[in-house]
């Protein structure tokens, strides 16, 4: 026998004795060191092992297993048998040492020495010698991890024990109540299931051990430490409960009980269940069942309350038919499908026949759940229903009951199933499609708009039935659509119109190329409707507009965008040109239309070159026409120099060059340069310019040419980051020559703005730097010159270049918005100054933001904020009384751009800051801070409760502010403040409701509204029944 070690006695008995817990790694520690061994500590254990006393013997077990717990990666093979006998042994021995002996197996089931069929042992003695249920929590905890360990590890070993490693868990478990446990239950016994362990003859009492649980009634405890969810616990046990095929005869049954109780989540969880369960099973699981589970299912979609039970009883249906779907029909086999399909079909058909339609979309929902589960399913139920309907909506007269057959129609439509297989399957839909078709388009000849409405819907539905619907039924559908737009003027019904003229585009483009964008375009550029009286000229801009509308609508392929285009810039050329009395206000929905056309066409080689070499230029070439025409003649003004044509035209050239390929997007740089630089018209349509134009040229009153440079802006900006833009030296020079000297608002604003898009995207270097340098010296060269003409000039090129670079995070940015900061003191440019923070935290939607490629970094204005928050602070502390109001603007532009979460973070150390800029008079200032506030209130900091008093004196005059805004947003604010505890706003109730009365006769019927509702929560405040 080894010598013993005094120190490892020492140990041992101050933790058995001594009852000295800590002296456990202490030992644990002493064996890592090699000052003993395992065995020599078991051998210093013996006299603790061998005790009378049962609690001795518990200690001594507890330290051996402590220990091991830590040093069992550096166990022998010979250790681990030794040790594995002596633990063995010990689960015959008095019921307190049973804790620390199952710990000492679970350490040594995790050894990567534990000898081979050691795990069978193991589970033999636990299952022979341990009553698991009669365990404290914890103990049974270890029993289950045990198992979880050894079935990921050791799984060939377990699977030899065969059925008995089910029966000894079946055990084990029975009985479980703990959450945490049932968890790691559920997910042995899923592991059992799903790996194939043999149940043998225990596949009932698996099931029965495992099902009493379901469906599963748990809340947990408020504040819960240990996070067990009653979702997690619903899964598990789902996934138990649905993994074998050989439960089909306990688990049906038992959900067929579950269906008939009062309790909603128990039917939900049962309904989900069994579309679960169904998935893995035959149709010769579900035969003896399908007559309970159909009438379940049909009174739970017939009588529910609920749409979430409604929605799951439909998801089972389909399951269940789709199951049914997978049976392989044989000369001397029934079929399962068609059997469950007739009794479905004798329950609910004659429902769809009833005069007063009562029942008919419960019926719907469930044939057309049925329908949806498969094309066999499709075939059967179509053909039993659709001529019904058919039948029904020919001899109905009401437009309800109509419309109400048509939806129905539609629903049935959508839920076909086509085949995948067979490509000269017979269609679904293709024996009663003629009627169907029939009965669309005499829905679309009637009056009634809902009832029209709802054929659009029946016809784009059949149109995505792949091969269903013939040429000569798309052409007649495109017919009516085409009347539809010229004729109809009703907003729901011309929306409609679109929306199904531009699904069907997609599916049946060539029907469009050669019916519709021809009729349209006749009818645009007709002049009839002007010699018709003035009832025709009061409806030719409606026409128009739909006409327009519905061009963008139809262009999604390529090839129609082809054929669309060209109309709608024959349309901006007409109304250049003053033909056929186009007004700006179409010239402006012909640009929208074509901005659309570049969002939603597919983007493929064709679409992009149609932009480049055909839209592009030809709208270059309109503008440059119209700039200089409106220089040389005044007797017909061009719309296409208006802003809102321009700017609307920016959105198309914007949209275009974002989305050109690489080599475009290069070639499209040099032609925008070399026009504005070089003057280079030699690709624009219809040359007929004058060989020297400069369009960056400073041309005093010329500003019909100088604001093109917005065009410019629209291509350059929004080009890809990878594209090469020549000239850029000289282009910057130029724009920032204009954007200081111009004295056209639009055309240094647009040259200011494609200076700083620009700016933002050219790498970091020694270019960037200097010219950055030069810019930055001009600009304070002319703000700081209090007699300059060009200061808003300067400005404006400023506060671009601010937002260029913090979008990137360049430090240059730091510089100006100190400068910007100064501004806020200035005289003339003190109130601009404090809207330009506005713009820097606003997104662009035409230059500088990520749709045009631009360097934008995340979470800058978070960055911003906590950069210059405290700057504002003290400025406002140091500036006088006449400029504090622009500072507080500043503070709530900012303020108000930050995502609600900041603000609610944020608002509280500047609350006495936003409190005085509620009694500033400047409308823009109180909206701005009340847009702030009313989250912050929603959620309120202990620091706003402490100025309750103040801002309740604030709010209730905002009441009765002259602006309607202002007014609903502080009557938000005072129903926030409802919401306080009550024994801190009650003594402001009476004050409130007073002050309450003067905006319930308010003439705007929303500042009435909003009255009532904030006037309800503050009379019921300390009220019996209150809140």
């Amino acid at each position: 026998m080894a010598e013993e070690s005094p120190v490892l006695v020492s140990l041992v008995e101050e933790f058995v004795s001594g009852l000295q817990d800590s002296k456990a790694k202490d030992t644990a520690a002493g064996l890592k060191n090699g000052e003993f061994t395992v065995l020599q500590l078991v051998e210093a254990l013996g006299p603790s092992l061998t005790s009378t006393q049962p609690q001795t013997r518990a200690r001594g077990v507890k330290l051996l297993s402590e220990v091991l717990q830590e040093c069992y990666e550096d166990l022998t093979q010979k250790e681990v048998e030794v040790l594995l006998s002596f633990y063995e042994n010990r689960l015959k021995d008095h019921y307190v040492t049973t804790p620390p002996v199952l710990q000492g197996l679970r350490t040594l089931t995790h050894c990567p020495t534990l000898p081979p069929g050691a795990t069978v042992s193991i589970l033999k003695s636990l299952f022979q010698d341990v009553h698991v249920q009669s365990l404290l929590l914890a103990d049974r905890a270890c029993v289950y991890k045990m198992l979880i360990n050894v079935m990921d590890t050791r799984e060939a070993e377990l699977k030899g024990l065969g059925a008995d490693f089910v029966f000894g868990f079946v055990q084990s478990m029975d009985g479980e109540r703990d959450p945490r446990n049932l968890l790691l239950a559920f997910q042995i016994a899923k592991r059992i299931i799903h790996r194939g362990y043999s149940l043998g003859k225990f596949a009932e009492e698996l099931f029965e051990v495992t099902s009493c649980y379901f469906p599963i009634d748990f809340t947990p405890p408020p504040n819960d430490p240990h996070g067990i969810t009653r979702e997690e616990l619903i899964q598990e046990l789902r996934e138990v409960l649905t993994g074998t095929p050989k439960f089909a005869e306990f688990l049906l049954p038992l959900i067929i009980e579950k269906l008939d109780s009062d309790v909603q989540s128990a039917k939900l969880d049962s309904l989900q269940t069994l579309a679960a369960c169904v998935a893995w099973y035959e149709h010769k699981d579900l035969a003896g069942f399908l007559e309970g589970l159909w009438a379940s299912l049909r009174r739970e979609v017939f009588q529910t309350s609920s749409e979430r039970i409604e929605s799951a009883g439909l998801a089972a249906l389909t399951a269940i038919t789709s199951c049914l779907s997978r049976s392989v029909l044989s000369s001397d086999s029934e079929d399962a499908l068609s059997i469950f399909l007739e009794m479905v079909l004798n329950d609910c058909k004659h429902h769809l026949c009833e005069p007063d339609l009562k029942l008919v979309w419960p019926t719907a929902k469930l044939l057309q759940a049925a329908c949806s589960a498969s094309n066999r399913a499709s075939h059967i139920i179509v053909a039993a229903v659709m001529p019904s309907l058919i039948e029904q909506y020919n001899s109905k007269n009401q437009c309800s009951h109509r419309r109400t057959l048509l939806e129905v129609m539609q629903r049935f439509v959508q839920s076909v199933k086509s085949s995948e297989s067979s490509e000269n399957e017979e269609l679904v839909l293709s024996a009663v499609c003629p009627s169907l078709c029939s009965v669309t388009f005499a829905a679309l000849s009637e009056t009634n708009g809902s009832l029209q409405v709802t054929a659009m819907s029946v016809l784009i539905s059949l149109a995505r039935q792949a091969g269903l619907l013939s040429n000569s039924q798309i052409e007649l559908a495109v017919d009516h659509l085409a009347r539809l737009v010229l004729s109809d003027e009703d907003d729901t019904i011309s929306l409609a119109v679109i929306s199904c003229a531009g699904g069907l585009a997609e599916l049946h483009p060539t029907v469009f190329i050669t019916n519709m964008i021809p009729r349209i375009k006749k009818v645009i550029f007709s002049e009839s409707i002007q010699q018709d009286g003035d009832s025709a000229q009061h409806t030719q801009p409606a026409v128009r507009q739909r006409c327009l509308s519905v061009l963008a609508a139809v262009s999604i392929k390529p090839s129609v965008a082809q054929e669309s285009t060209p109309v709608l810039l024959e349309v901006l050329g007409a109304a250049h040109s003053g033909e056929l009395g186009f007004s700006s206000e179409e010239a402006v929905l012909a640009c929208s239309s074509l901005k659309t056309i570049a969002e939603r066409v597919e983007d493929t080689e064709d679409s992009g070159r149609c932009f480049h070499d055909v839209i592009v230029p030809r709208l270059l070439s309109l503008a440059l026409q119209a700039a200089l025409k409106g220089e040389i003649s005044s007797a017909h003004h061009s719309p296409l120099t208006q802003e809102a044509v321009l700017s609307t035209m920016v959105g198309v050239i914007s949209t275009a060059c974002s989305r050109l390929q690489p080599t475009l997007a290069g070639q499209t740089a040099v032609r925008f340069v070399s026009l504005f630089l070089d003057g280079d018209v030699s690709f624009l349509p219809g040359n007929s310019f004058p060989s020297q134009i400069k369009l960056l040229a400073n041309h005093g009153d010329s500003w019909r040419q100088s604001q093109m440079v917005c065009l410019l802006m629209g291509c350059v900006c929004s080009l890809p980051r990878t594209a090469a833009v020549p000239q850029m030296e000289r282009l910057l020079s130029e724009l920032e020559e204009m954007s200081c000297t111009c004295s056209h608002v639009m055309s240094y604003t647009s040259a200011a703005k494609c200076f700083a898009g620009l700016l933002n995207k050219i790498p970091a270097g020694d270019f960037l730097d200097s010219r950055l340098q030069k810019t930055m010296t001009r600009i304070l060269s002319e703000l700081n010159s209090a007699d300059s003409s060009v200061r808003m000039q300067a400005f404006t090129l400023m506060i671009w270049v601010a937002k260029a670079l913090l979008l990137r995070y360049h430090p240059t940015c730091a510089a100006l918005t100190d400068k910007l900061f100064s501004l806020l003191d200035d005289a003339d440019l003190g109130p601009v100054a404090a809207d330009g923070f506005s713009l820097l935290m606003s997104d662009s939607a035409d230059v500088l933001s990520r749709a045009c490629h631009a360097d934008v970094r995340i979470m800058y204005r978070q960055r911003f904020f906590s950069e210059n928050s405290a700057k504002l602070v003290q400025g406002f502390n140091a500036a006088p009384q006449e400029k504090k109001p622009n500072y507080l603007k500043a503070l709530s532009n900012i303020v108000n751009k930050l995502p609600k979460q900041v603000q609610v973070t944020e608002l509280p150390a500047l609350l006495s800051l936003l409190l005085e800029a509620l009694t500033y008079p400047d409308q823009g200032v109180q909206l701005s801070t009340l847009s702030c506030l009313e989250p912050v209130i929603a959620d309120p900091p202990p620091a706003l409760i402490q100025q309750l008093e103040a801002l309740v004196v604030r709010l209730l005059p905002l009441t009765s502010a002259p602006n309607m805004n202002v007014k609903i947003a502080s009557l938000r604010c005072i129903h926030a403040l409802s919401r306080f505890p009550e024994h801190e706003v009650l003594p402001f109730r009476a004050r409130v409701l007073r002050a309450l009365a003067r905006p319930l006769d308010d003439k705007k019927r929303l500042v009435r509204r909003e009255a009532v509702q904030a006037r309800g929560e503050w009379f019921l405040l300390g009220s019996p029944g209150g809140r």
